[in-house]
């Protein structure tokens, strides 16, 4: 693969990856079970990250150069493995028509509410398919210039959002147990877990073997950021947090009328777009790709248009309203995120292993 990725580019694509979706959506679900407590689900939830990227590290170093699609047909047979990337191609097809019907649920209640979503689609993912067919260089390179960007836009809002806090609303500290802590972290273990997708990445990376240190770099960035976010919506909201369909916008729009600047939600319409962009585009270069390597062709770049086509089909067909999309991320979600992103990884390790006789990690 002629294609190179640096290691920095590597690891801010995933935090970025990662962080794009969770930081706006999960915080919410979170306090409906642990309520102020719901900062400290995030820990627990980190270890299916952790697991993750210590699986799929593993069966890169065992099959350097191949992606998961490939290394998995050596795995456990031809046919066998066919029929596991079968179900890979229906997970990433309804894995990106989610995160595009994501898009449009945000976008339609914050900043377009009388714009047809045909429109909000098209607009993201013909940006994205042409990002697509510059290849991971290109995406690499857009990550590499946004998330500094992201980032400059955030720590202002969160200075901003400590006027407004009350330390009070975090108290008392685990007041109900562990049960309602572990309870907020399985929504967030699906998204700490999408270190799986690095399965078709990391034979782009220019130094592989610096894989899971990076990995693990960005993970413990999605951490702190998960966190801080968690801790001031609940400092300024307490346990209405979970009413709330975007508690982190919700606490930029209080900062903005409460204080002296107005209209800040523009800095979170900003940084969703730009997340999300890079999220949708990764997706849609992993969906090319494991086409070409699932019917072993050439030129993953020939399947863009078909592929971007089937995306905006998906991400109006696969949920109607908010309240499917919220059903889906909270119940749906936590299960597919386990069984395709961990436990089918883990297998495949286990079965390598138990073949070839050597040490698990």
């Amino acid at each position: 693969m002629n294609e190179k990725i640096s290691s920095m580019q590597f690891g801010l694509l995933f935090f970025s990856f990662v962080g794009a979706t969770i930081i706006l959506i999960v915080p919410g679900v979170m306090v409906s079970f642990a309520k102020q407590d719901a900062w400290i689900s995030v820990f627990p939830a980190s270890i299916s990250g952790v697991v993750c990227i210590l699986i799929m590290t593993a069966l890169a170093n065992r099959y350097p150069g191949l992606t998961i699609t490939q290394y998995g047909s050596r795995i456990v047979g031809k046919w066998l493995g066919k029929c596991l990337g079968l179900y890979y191609l229906f997970f990433l097809f309804l894995f990106i028509s989610q995160t595009v019907n994501n898009h449009i649920e945000f976008v339609s209640s914050v900043l377009l509410p009388e714009s047809p979503s045909l429109v909000i689609i098209l607009a993201l993912l013909v940006i994205c398919c042409l990002t697509v067919r510059g290849g991971i260089e290109v995406i690499g390179r857009c990550t590499e210039f946004l998330i500094p960007i992201i980032i400059l836009f955030l720590i202002p809002l969160f200075i901003l959002a400590l006027k407004d806090s009350d330390p009070g609303q975090l108290k008392p500290l685990l007041a109900r147990g562990l049960l309602p802590v572990l309870q907020g972290a399985i929504v967030p273990t699906a998204w700490m877990s999408q270190f799986f997708f690095f399965g078709w990445l990391i034979p782009f990376l220019n130094q592989p073997e610096k894989a899971r240190r990076i990995s693990l770099i960005a993970l413990g960035g999605v951490i702190i950021l998960m966190v801080i976010i968690d801790v001031l919506t609940i400092m300024v909201f307490g346990p209405v947090t979970d009413k709330l369909s975007f508690p982190f916008l919700s606490v930029i729009q209080y900062i903005g009328i409460q204080g002296s600047f107005e209209r800040l939600e523009a800095f979170a319409v900003s940084m969703w777009m730009m997340g999300i962009f890079l999220k949708a585009s990764v997706l849609l270069f992993i969906f090319c790709l494991h086409i070409s390597h699932l019917f072993e062709l050439q030129d993953y770049r020939k399947f863009m248009i078909p592929v971007t086509l089937l995306s905006v089909i998906g991400s109006v067909w696969v949920s109607t309203n908010a309240a499917e999309l919220n059903d889906f991320l909270t119940f749906t979600y936590p299960v597919m995120g386990l069984v395709n992103q961990t436990l089918i990884p883990l297998l495949l390790l286990i079965i390598d292993v138990l073949k070839k006789k050597h040490s698990l990690l």
